[in-house]
């Protein structure tokens, strides 16, 4: 989730529709503008990149997963456009060939990483429009193989630990029981398919999930839906993720910001 700051915000663009044969391997595409102030929400996703530069410059690159919230203003280096792709959880080592835990904090060229699958995607989006590159990716992840037991494990983890529909995020104990395993294999499976501990990805799901609903919710409210104990308790949750509570990030009144450059606006 990235945003401008609340004073700028612009209503970001819609998610672009994910073909039936790309959703084992990506669960979002979308793209991304910003204002002359960003704040980049954390984040659970890991992504594949295609930025294009306001001098035509096009690079593609894995952005992983983000733990805590940033803030940039404008600077000199522009983005004229940028599609990310969301990966599906569990498909960071299958398609990149690393462990989304080492990820975690990074951004990397998408052809350095040591898939033949990595090479081809950055070879694919060097000069390729947003609909090409979705044909292109179609053809070539629909010829991979579907994700086996673990994947299909993990996918069922994700979902009971995240908002849907109203619904809190289950007890990381009730999960690996449902799913009978062990704690410490679901943190395992979260580790090499996510990048967080399950509580980690809780926790930032939750906090999103609070962004996206405070402009037309009440605090108290919002806390007992997202699944909180009480306010004080999403204030914290909130405070600590994002570096500021959610009155005042949504007043305006956010953490000194530093220069933002394209690869800020990822």
């Amino acid at each position: 989730m990235t945003t401008t700051a609340p004073a700028e915000r612009a209503e970001p663009a819609p998610p672009l529709s994910v073909p039936a044969a790309l959703r084992p391997w990506i669960a979002e595409i979308a793209t991304v503008t910003g204002g002359e102030s960003v704040a980049h929400a954390p984040d659970t996703a890991t992504k594949l990149i295609v930025r294009v530069g306001e001098d035509g410059r096009r690079d593609a690159l894995v952005v992983g997963p983000r733990t805590r919230a940033s803030y940039h203003r404008a600077g000199a280096e522009r983005l004229a456009s940028c599609v990310q792709l969301h990966l599906a959880p569990g498909t960071a080592r299958p398609l990149l060939g690393v462990a989304a835990a080492d990820l975690v904090g990074r951004v990397l060229p998408l052809g350095e990483l040591p898939t033949r699958t990595a090479r081809q995607l950055s070879y694919d989006t060097a000069d390729l429009e947003t609909d090409e590159l979705i044909d292109r990716l179609t053809r070539t992840l629909g010829r991979l193989p579907l994700p086996d037991a673990r994947g299909r494990l993990l996918r069922a983890a994700v979902d009971a630990l995240s908002m849907r529909g109203g619904r809190p995020p289950a007890q990381v104990k009730d999960v690996a029981r449902e799913l009978a395993v062990s704690e410490r294999q679901l943190r395992n499976l979260f580790a090499e398919g996510v990048g967080l501990s399950p509580k980690h990805y809780a926790r930032i799901d939750r906090v999103r999930a609070v962004l996206a609903q405070a402009p037309t919710a009440k605090w108290a409210d919002l806390a007992a839906t997202a699944g909180y104990y009480d306010q004080a308790h999403m204030t914290s949750d909130f405070r600590t993720l994002m570096g500021v509570p959610p009155r005042s990030f949504f007043t305006g009144r956010l953490p000194e910001a530093r220069p933002c450059q394209a690869f800020d606006r990822l």
